[in-house]
């Protein structure tokens, strides 16, 4: 499955993880999961993450949530030696996301910056939906405007960005009754956009972007904070890199 797969390049996680733990979008966007986790699904008990990774998210929740049982999966094991190493009580599986083999089994299933690597998405949100008992939750992250498309998402293995309107009918079309979508990094679209017309016509260093330094990480970080902060109080932004979607199965 992972040889026939065109949605990573295994090289990749090795990059992840000298970046991850330190930039201002993966710690941002772990804080805004931990967040929607407690709020819509206090009462979970068992997690499944689709498309793990290296492990950051999961073993961000781990720590967070103690009481949760963790499993993760990923198609590469490549991945999935590095998710081993940063994680204490997780179960792991490698796993292709359109056949996943469970029915009624997990609480909540996130899938973090995972559909738009797949053809196939609406496969894999049904496939969730199978997986998830009923009343359990949805948690997905994807990166938004089709606007912003360049070189750079052609480097992540992207197949599409996401337009608010189109996430919702996809998840309403697997089955999922919708509790709450809402953008984020909005405080620093117009910085993401000017970097992406700017690298339309001049391809820079796509990780470029990761590559910052410590104080303008932690600027751009201490803007999704307060961004959070609103989202956090119901207020759901109408633009932004990146959505956010919380369902429920019927």
């Amino acid at each position: 499955m992972a040889a026939e797969s065109q949605g990573f390049k295994t090289g990749y996680f090795g990059e992840l993880v000298a970046f991850e733990e330190n930039n201002f979008w993966f710690r941002s966007r772990n804080r805004l999961i931990f967040w929607a986790l407690q709020k819509y699904f206090p009462n979970a008990e068992k997690f499944l993450e689709i498309g793990c990774g290296t492990g950051f998210v999961l073993s961000g929740i781990e720590k967070a949530f103690p009481h949760l049982t963790l499993y993760g999966s990923e198609i590469f094991s490549a991945g999935l030696a590095y998710a081993a190493r940063r994680l204490n009580k997780a179960e792991l599986y490698q796993m292709d996301a359109r056949k996943i083999p469970f029915e009624n089994e997990f609480d909540v299933i996130g899938a973090f910056d995972v559909l738009e690597h797949v053809e196939d998405d609406v496969v894999v949100l049904q496939q969730m939906h199978q997986a998830l008992c009923s009343g359990g939750g949805l948690l997905v992250t994807v990166p938004q405007h089709p606007i912003l498309w360049s070189h750079l998402d052609e480097y992540a293995c992207h197949v599409q960005r996401y337009t608010k309107k189109e996430l919702r009918s996809k998840v309403v079309q697997a089955g999922f009754e919708l509790e709450r979508i809402t953008s984020f990094v909005s405080l620093l679209l117009p910085f993401m956009a000017a970097s992406r017309v700017r690298t339309r016509w001049a391809k820079n260093d796509p990780l470029a972007g990761l590559k910052l330094g410590n104080l303008t990480n932690s600027l751009m970080e201490k803007a999704l904070d307060m961004e959070r902060a609103l989202i956090c109080k119901d207020i759901s932004l109408p633009l932004g890199g990146s959505l956010l979607l919380v369902g429920r199965k019927k």
